[in-house]
């Protein structure tokens, strides 16, 4: 029994780094991609955003150098992941595709909507690399987007922390973790759940969000079974 036909998993760049915190640890990349073979055996319909952070971070790198330039850099960044991901996946035997905002045909296709939604219905799993393809547009924002345009039900949002906090655990040791909130509290309170166009992007366009830790790859496949993990947010 899946609660979810059509996900979209958003991992960040970090996700993939493991303990190093930097670059790709592949026994990482093998448990999380593990456990995406398991949903898509389910009969799970699965897109992924990556972002880049394990290689560059535009915003932190952008203050000493063009903004833009900077994000550029990080769309690069996200599109080797997205390699990553796609290797892994399919010497798992996952039919994948790699499609990108920024056109590089040697490596991968063009993002298209439509072709995007064909994959998914024929159980390859499709990874979207380099956000949205702009500068000053962050990969939460690209996820929120992806989502709306190929009509997932919810956005799997895997973090470094288990939930949605009213404060920052890792700072405040009274920080409250919430089981359910709506996007307009998200907002109000200033989270910082994703960044504030995600959050109104997918307020907007009605798309729930789950938070979870990404430490436990398991959770994948809890939250695609219904059980109880992290934080819903809708």
């Amino acid at each position: 029994m899946i609660a979810y036909k059509r996900v979209l998993l958003k991992l960040s760049g970090e996700a993939l780094a493991g303990k190093e915190g930097h670059g790709i640890d592949p026994d990482t990349v093998g448990a999380i991609c593990d456990k995406i073979k398991e949903i898509v055996e389910m009969g799970v319909q699965v897109s992924i955003v990556v972002g880049g952070g394990n290689f560059w971070r535009g915003p932190r790198n952008g203050r000493t150098m063009d903004r833009a330039s900077a994000d550029y850099m990080g769309m690069l960044a996200t599109a080797m992941n997205g390699l990553a991901l796609q290797d892994a996946l399919e010497t798992r035997g996952i039919y994948t595709r790699l499609q990108t905002a920024i056109e590089m045909r040697e490596i991968a296709e063009p993002y298209i909507r439509r072709k995007a939604i064909k994959h998914l219905e024929r159980g390859r799993v499709v990874i979207f690399s380099c956000g949205t393809g702009h500068p000053f547009f962050s990969t939460d924002t690209a996820a929120a987007l992806r989502a709306a345009e190929t009509e997932s039900e919810v956005i799997l949002l895997a973090k470094t922390i288990d939930g949605v906090y009213s404060a920052d655990p890792k700072l405040d040791s009274s920080a409250v973790k919430y089981d359910e909130i709506s996007y307009k509290d998200v907002l109000a309170q200033d989270l910082k759940v994703m960044d504030s166009t995600a959050t109104a992007l997918c307020k907007d366009n009605n798309i729930p969000l789950l938070v979870f830790a990404i430490s436990e790859p398991e959770n994948i496949v809890k939250a695609i079974k219904g059980e109880k993990v992290g934080t819903i947010v809708k």
